[in-house]
């Protein structure tokens, strides 16, 4: 029996759970402690376990190791990675009930998430609000999937009656996924939403630093974790307004192609 805990966010719990299957397959007994926000989520893993809140008392086990370590572990270099997708997914009654709350549309449903936790430790992978409001110009419906808004943006957010809330109803990252799945499309910067759309197999273009995190690799607009990502990354440190021109093109386009083929 071999407990695997989480030392690190909620993004690389999502992004690596994905070998705890192959460990399964080695024939142990895998007992997974995970944050309790995702625990609804990663409960929907392809994988016969134990999972138990971080912090609550834990079954006995006979060895231990981090979440983070399995990749070295098995080897994984970028030809090998698990890409196979969706391996995680929302709960169909509470897909009904955000059905049910968005009501209809003609338009093109995107997710958004401008901005992470505001106790991360790289402030550079989020923006401003209003390097953001570009997109609201698009015929498309936007609904965004943060639990959280910076200070400075509060102010405009309330003035953008087109970007819908939904803060108040989203109590775990079941409840974002759920709401991710009747989007069409994600649009977020690198935060846990991203992991959460691309382990879902949704299409999720994801807003990147000039100097973004390892797991995306330099020079790349896909990702070998993720078949249904698209990277837009700053062609310089600082310069949102250039990958969100870029991002607003491309979406644009993808709207416009979605209504006709409706």
């Amino acid at each position: 029996r071999i407990l695997v805990h989480c030392e690190q966010g909620f993004g690389v719990v999502v992004q690596f759970c994905r070998y705890l299957p192959q460990l399964r397959a080695l024939g142990a007994e895998v007992i997974f402690e995970a944050p309790k926000p995702l625990l609804s989520l990663v409960s929907t893993l392809a994988c016969p376990m134990t999972v138990a809140a971080k912090g609550a008392p834990l079954p006995d086990f006979d060895t231990y190791g981090p979440l983070m370590s399995l990749p070295h572990a098995f080897k994984t270099t970028v030809e090998t990675i698990p890409a196979d997708t969706p391996y995680l997914y929302a709960d169909e009654a509470r897909v009904q009930q955000w059905r049910q709350r968005l009501g209809d549309t003609y338009r093109l449903r995107v997710g958004v998430v401008w901005s992470g936790a505001v106790s991360h430790k790289n402030p550079h992978r989020s923006m401003r609000l209003e390097e953001f409001l570009p997109l609201t110009g698009l015929p498309v419906e936007l609904h965004c999937l943060q639990k959280e808004y910076r200070e400075h943006d509060l102010a405009l957010l309330a003035r953008q009656p087109e970007i819908r809330q939904h803060q108040d109803a989203l109590h775990d990252f079941g409840d974002t996924a759920a709401l991710i799945a009747c989007m069409d499309l994600v649009i977020t910067v690198d935060t846990g939403v991203a992991h959460v759309a691309g382990a879902m197999g949704k299409p999720v273009w994801i807003l990147l630093p000039a100097i973004g995190d390892w797991r995306w690799l330099l020079a790349r607009e896909d990702s070998p974790w993720y078949p249904s990502a698209r990277l837009f990354r700053q062609p310089q440190i600082g310069d949102w307004e250039s990958a969100i021109a870029r991002l607003d093109r491309e979406l644009a386009w993808f709207a416009k192609d979605r209504t006709a083929t409706a």
